[in-house]
């Protein structure tokens, strides 16, 4: 196999892990990536604002009030409006809510988060150098991207249907 070859390869394995643990994610807990790390940061921050949960897991206010929307309907989370300031919304998880994050598979960048910062900074800086080449040569440089592994919108809805299964069940 030839360096080319051997890259895309490489490309391939990447996309594919990412697929395949969102599926994973979806089949065993019924949540997607960024809803299981929006999860987190609501329990970190217990009642953070929008704005707060929208820095912390580096999306845009408009994603994770979808995302919100999505939870809260499940009964995972609920939103509160300030007493101080009626313009701030607060979110937290419910019981069920906890729960569901309990029991939820880790997300892939987590296991890669780990293992990245246990590099040397030359390695980390050699990645990172790499990897923006890559992007820049697949002409994705100017793609706007959340440090999020996952496949798909960032907001969709985990009950879409294909063949009359719910997504969390599809086989594909």
């Amino acid at each position: 196999m030839d360096r080319i070859e051997e890259v895309l390869t490489s490309l391939r394995r990447v996309i594919r892990a990412t697929d395949l643990h969102s599926k994973h994610l979806a089949k065993t807990s019924g949540l997607t990536a960024p809803q299981i790390l929006l999860m987190q940061a609501i329990r970190k921050h217990e009642g953070g604002t929008i704005g707060d949960l929208a820095n912390d897991v580096s999306l845009s206010q408009a994603t994770v009030t979808s995302i919100l929307d999505r939870l809260e309907k499940r009964g995972l989370v609920q939103r509160e409006r300030s007493t101080v300031d009626k313009r701030k919304v607060h979110a937290c998880l419910t019981d069920q809510g906890l729960e569901t994050l309990k029991n939820a598979p880790r997300p892939l960048q987590d296991e890669f988060t780990r293992q990245f910062n246990d590099l040397q900074e030359w390695e980390q800086t050699m990645i990172l150098t790499a990897l923006q080449r890559v992007a820049y040569m697949m002409d994705a440089e100017h793609i706007d991207a959340s440090p999020v592994l996952d496949v798909g919108t960032l907001d969709r809805h985990m009950e879409q249907h294909k063949g009359g299964q719910p997504y969390n069940q599809r086989e594909d």
